[in-house]
């Protein structure tokens, strides 16, 4: 620190009994610095994979990891059994906020991205449906994973545009909780096909497809392509 300061030809740090205090130069000079070091991180974890994706940082949002996350990451066993596998999972803004930062490489996201620095790898089709109890007097409720949840956001618009502004939410992080309330008559949801026939809910349910129904894609940062983007492009998942 002291080879810092007097090479910058200021005080940076007040010395105290319990470490160190930021001086009002050092607190100048604080977000560069963060900034150097994020780069510096940035070029490690670039150099490690200049020749082969040694490790792959993925994320997904919580449906996409009820649908496609394990056979995805089956495939890449298969294909790269050397390369290690990081995964995070949360909702669409998270896992967004998280690629732009470089803190993933790849993410699974519901909806087009509509971002200058991201790239769409990939596509896959979700063939999702609103789900209503079959008996016709039910709550007035939308039902949702998380309320950053891009399907239950899908839905709210949905109904809006219907006339209906007067709808309860509820959040249940469990589909298959989720769709047991929705067969006794508590509400509606937005859910793949998929998640509705692994818990034997689709001869219980009442099923509508929605215009303009959402997509899923495999996203990047344009200017940190995997090495193995080619095969990203090409994987097939259901």
């Amino acid at each position: 620190m002291k080879q810092l300061e007097k090479s910058l030809g200021y005080l940076l740090f007040h010395r105290v009994p319990s470490g160190v205090i930021l001086t009002k130069e050092g607190e100048k000079l604080y977000p560069m610095a963060v900034e150097i070091i994020k780069k510096v991180e940035i070029a490690q974890y670039k150099m490690q994979n200049i020749t082969h994706q040694e490790t792959l940082r993925i994320g997904s949002g919580q449906a996409n990891v009820a649908l496609r996350l394990l056979p995805f990451i089956d495939k890449l066993n298969k294909k790269y059994p050397n390369m290690q596998l990081e995964l995070y999972a949360d909702a669409n803004p998270q896992i967004l906020e998280k690629l732009l930062g470089y803190k993933l490489d790849i993410a699974f996201i519901t909806g087009a991205p509509n971002h200058k620095d991201l790239m769409i790898l990939n596509s896959f089709d979700d063939d999702l449906y609103m789900v209503e109890p079959k008996k016709q007097d039910y709550t007035n409720c939308l039902f949702g994973y998380k309320k950053d949840s891009t399907h239950y956001k899908f839905l709210v618009e949905y109904e809006k545009n219907r006339g209906n502004e007067n709808f309860k939410t509820i959040f249940i992080e469990n589909y298959e909780v989720m769709l047991g309330c929705v067969k006794n008559g508590m509400g509606k949801a937005y859910l793949s096909k998929r998640i509705i026939d692994k818990y034997g809910y689709s001869n219980n349910l009442i099923l509508t497809k929605l215009p303009n129904e959402l997509k899923t894609f495999l996203i990047c940062r344009k200017d940190y392509i995997p090495i193995i983007n080619e095969y990203l492009k090409r994987v097939k998942l259901h």
